[in-house]
């Protein structure tokens, strides 16, 4: 995301440009963008026109229009962002008042003013224009005939490729027709590894499948690399990692961020430190349930008792359409880096980031026990 001008005023209120110019920038976008914002930008509008005759005709012209957001709409396929609102300024193509809908593209300017823009805004917008921010981790799981390219990044996980080649079952005596159908799957996935993975960004590239598959595609991998003498890859092959997967499914990337055998590979991504704080908040669940809080009344307790050392939150809560609710996170975020703690934002497009939304989208590790809030719930319990 490239930052053009920057103006918020003491009271909170100001606008900001910007200009996404790659897919996860999108995504900021879309945590940036809130009903009653307004938003500036250009776009195509289908305009009538009346001659001197009295016949109509229809133009496409390209205008820069004002709208005040009413709706966001996010693709995360496509990548595409279509917001919708009233046009707030004048315009000689469109209507004060008139509805259209804007769609953000890459490498195109927008202009975002809010009546405040509150601190957890401010940090989207420094962590979206930090060039250190990019999809340093790179994973192919896979099964036999099935297999998902993905760029992990500190926000989303991106599948770049999907691989579905049919491959005949082994018979006796036959195997030719399934050796030939395996090639042709490999290829297809070395094709893909060498397409989308950026050796200049990605630090490491995790290779992950139930039984020797993984292997086989490795070996496949680097013999074909030899035959092409494709320098990049050759030069690269100690950031390969070769881990075990339940599957070749997208959903299966979750448990490999969690093996704890590439966790030294992971150590300077943003995905690590997110699983990391997940399994250890899930392990002091089971070991020390009293130092591991979760919803939304427990941590605000834990937080009124300064005890809370690093606060998991979802980046879901901060997009609800209720501002006194996310004025409520937003409270909670900076009092606890006020008191010394942590706070990591998860995204709700990691895997790591729909566990949390399993747990309400928000929870704690504490400094110490707290078990007064268990014995208070206790009574009331018995209470009712």
């Amino acid at each position: 995301m490239k930052l053009f001008h920057k103006f918020i005023e003491r009271d909170g209120s100001g606008s900001v440009t910007l200009m996404p110019e790659e897919a996860e920038d999108m995504w900021h976008a879309y945590n940036l963008i809130a009903e009653g914002d307004n938003l500036k930008s250009t776009t195509i509008r289908k305009v009538t026109t009346e001659s001197a005759t009295g016949s109509t005709g229809s133009n496409r012209i390209r205008t820069t229009l004002t709208i005040r957001v009413e709706d966001v709409d996010f693709d995360t396929q496509a990548c595409m962002l279509r917001v919708k609102g009233r046009n707030i300024q004048e315009n000689q193509f469109v209507k004060m008042g008139a509805y259209h809908t804007i769609d953000l593209e890459l490498n195109r300017k927008f202009t975002l003013a809010k009546s405040c823009w509150d601190s957890v805004a401010l940090e989207r917008i420094e962590m979206a224009c930090d060039p250190a921010q990019h999809a340093d981790l790179a994973a192919v799981v896979m099964q036999e005939g099935l297999a998902h390219v993905c760029l992990v990044t500190s926000n989303m996980t991106l599948v770049r490729a999907k691989i579905d080649v049919n491959i005949p079952r082994k018979r006796k005596g036959m195997c030719a027709q399934h050796d030939k159908g395996l090639d042709r799957f490999f290829d297809a996935v070395y094709q893909a590894v060498v397409r989308h993975v950026s050796f200049d960004v990605v630090k490491c590239v995790l290779i992950a499948s139930p039984g020797f598959v993984k292997d086989q595609f490795y070996e496949y991998m680097f013999q074909q690399a030899l035959k092409t003498d494709n320098k990049t890859l050759l030069e690269n092959k100690g950031a390969f990692v070769l881990v075990h997967s339940s599957s070749g499914f997208k959903h299966a990337l979750k448990e490999v961020l969690a093996d704890p055998a590439i966790a030294n590979k992971l150590s300077d991504t943003k995905a690590s430190s997110e699983v990391k704080s997940m399994e250890q908040f899930y392990s002091l669940l089971m070991t020390e349930p009293n130092k591991a809080f979760y919803g939304v009344k427990h941590v605000l307790k834990a937080n009124e008792a300064q005890a809370i050392d690093t606060l998991l939150i979802s980046d879901k809560l901060f997009r609800c359409n209720d501002v006194s609710k996310r004025k409520l996170f937003v409270e909670l975020v900076d009092s606890v880096r006020d008191s010394g703690g942590e706070v990591k934002m998860f995204s709700s497009l990691h895997p790591s980031g729909e566990q949390l939304d399993q747990l309400s989208g928000l929870a704690a590790i504490l400094r110490f026990p707290m078990e007064e809030l268990d014995e208070e719930n206790d009574s009331s319990g018995d209470e009712s």
